[in-house]
């Protein structure tokens, strides 16, 4: 994308070809991440930019904007997440980054795959945008929803969706619990999606929080602070799957 264009970060219109293709591609292996931001760009259009004027209007929110802090880069300095205490959220994201082989910088340059160039874009909106991005992991964290099977991350997409009002997210969490009927016959997993969704519109707006601060935060603290209930009903479908032999679906 041209520097001039970059600038201006203008929304974009939804492009509902590119996101079934993607989406096709998705449903088919859930691992493959590329297709995510694939969604995401086809159909969040003015997302970025409606969440970045709401979060001005939050408490707080301005002096989140004017400091600006790349997450990417705060949440790969390894030395100041060790350096969180026990308990805490930011603990419990490293023990997620130790589990799972995760990272920050991973994820960014999954989004980057496609070569958008945004990635550098000295644009207020276009750093919300990656803010948007990096919290993803600290929220399977907030809410519970394991990030290494494809119901957390289907619960995750439409708890996000209910934060967010990206009609990339919703469409990704639709196609997860059509599917999930299909698959396994029965609609557990399609409730637990649905309850990420209403777990995702009770919860207090998670861009408006500091997330330094917030990942020094005892999670339950956190968890009650921010209103995010226990996430029964995804509880039950995990416990479901297993008993069908399913990893995934």
């Amino acid at each position: 994308m041209a520097t001039r264009e970059m600038e201006t970060v203008q929304p974009v219109r939804r492009d509902w070809g590119t996101a079934w293709a993607a989406l096709r591609r998705l449903l088919a292996d859930g691992n493959d991440t590329v297709q995510v931001f694939r969604i995401m760009r086809a159909l969040n259009a003015d997302t970025s930019h409606r969440n970045y004027v709401r979060l001005l209007a939050e408490p707080g929110g301005g002096r989140i904007a004017f400091d600006h802090v790349e997450l990417t880069k705060r949440f790969s300095d390894r030395t100041w997440i060790d350096g969180l205490p026990d308990g805490s959220v930011g603990a419990h994201y490293r023990a997620f980054l130790d589990r799972t082989g995760f990272s920050a910088q991973g994820l960014a340059e999954i989004s980057y795959a496609d070569g958008e160039g945004w990635q550098d874009a000295q644009h207020p909106v276009a750093w919300f945008g990656r803010r948007e991005r990096d919290v993803h992991d600290i929220w399977h964290i907030l809410t519970g929803y394991t990030a290494e099977e494809h119901l957390g991350e289907a619960c995750l997409v439409a708890f996000s969706y209910a934060q967010t009002g990206g009609l990339g997210w919703a469409a990704i969490g639709l196609g997860a619990a059509l599917k999930s009927l299909r698959v396994t016959g029965e609609r557990a997993f399609a409730k637990a999606v649905w309850e990420g969704y209403r777990n995702g519109r009770r919860a207090r707006w998670l861009h408006a929080e500091a997330y330094e601060a917030l990942l020094a935060e005892p999670l339950d603290t956190a968890r009650r602070r921010l209103n995010i209930p226990e996430p029964i009903a995804y509880h039950a479908a995990q416990k479901r799957l297993k008993e069908q032999g399913l990893q995934g679906i």
